[in-house]
């Protein structure tokens, strides 16, 4: 299909409510950000409406991360209410979190579409083995001092950056690993997601603001009808996955989930 130059193809509204969907039970029903799912099928919408190769996996991962800005929003608040955000850890890991998804965002920009495609392909596969691995690793070490925790946190926001999640897939495991409660793992992980993904999403529209190419809608390597039509569903039924955790086998959907992450993961590699 021919690229149009305004950059605002009405027939993938559809595609994007049917991944914020997506991307919305995904986070409810496994804890997870949206960002595993609406990134490879963001770069394939883009590659199908004839986007510049050159920039559709940065624009993805940008894109991803403005729409991680609002969906976390929401999990924080419900965290919050039932006051399993340990607030505390949050501002440790804080600094190193903002200074890491800056510069997860500069070398994103600086690595061509095809090695951020792989780099984001290897994630994806390293998530879907630890979950289809996941063993209970709760209480194993102590948190380390404030400088350790920003330390953690610039990892985490430079991987979570390049790659356009939220960083659940890592903090979860290494706050749960330190003796902090699952529970407040996963709320803990919601709160650290807003800041990365607020610092992610401005650092890649800095960055890509005078890319060549970019499509009509875009601020830098933000593309917006993308980013609505994928918060307006993804807020809507994150409630249903969390439903759907709650009545379904948790192991049976981590292994599917992680056969399908393996496929997305082995296709981008390919």
């Amino acid at each position: 299909m021919e690229y149009l130059p305004d950059g605002l193809v009405m027939q993938d509204l559809p595609l994007y409510l049917l991944l914020g969907a997506a991307a919305g039970i995904m986070a409810g029903l496994l804890g997870v950000g949206g960002g595993l799912i609406v990134v490879p099928v963001l770069i394939w919408i883009f590659i199908s409406r004839g986007f510049d190769h050159a920039i559709v996996a940065h624009l993805a991962v940008g894109t991803s991360l403005a729409t991680i800005v609002v969906t976390s929003v929401a999990s924080i608040y419900a965290h919050h209410c039932r006051d399993a955000v340990r607030w505390e850890l949050v501002m440790q890991l804080l600094p190193g979190i903002l200074l890491g998804a800056w510069l997860g965002a500069v070398i994103a920009d600086s690595l061509p579409t095809l090695w951020l495609k792989r780099i984001f392909a290897l994630f994806v596969i390293a998530v879907g083995i630890r979950m289809l691995v996941s063993v209970n690793i709760e209480g194993y070490r102590e948190l380390p001092a404030r400088w350790g925790l920003a330390a953690v946190g610039a990892v985490v926001g430079t991987l979570s950056a390049i790659v356009g999640v939220g960083g659940g897939s890592m903090t979860v495991p290494f706050l749960n690993g330190c003796r902090v409660a699952m529970r407040q793992a996963v709320a803990t992980s919601s709160a650290c997601g807003l800041p990365i993904a607020v610092a992610g999403g401005m650092a890649f529209a800095v960055v890509g603001w005078d890319a060549p190419a970019l499509p009509a809608g875009s601020s830098g390597y933000i593309y917006w009808p993308a980013v609505f039509g994928v918060v307006v569903t993804s807020v809507l039924f994150a409630p249903f996955g969390v439903y759907l955790s709650h009545n379904l086998p948790s192991s049976s959907l981590k292994r599917i989930f992680a056969l399908l992450l393996f496929l997305i993961g082995g296709r981008m590699v390919i």
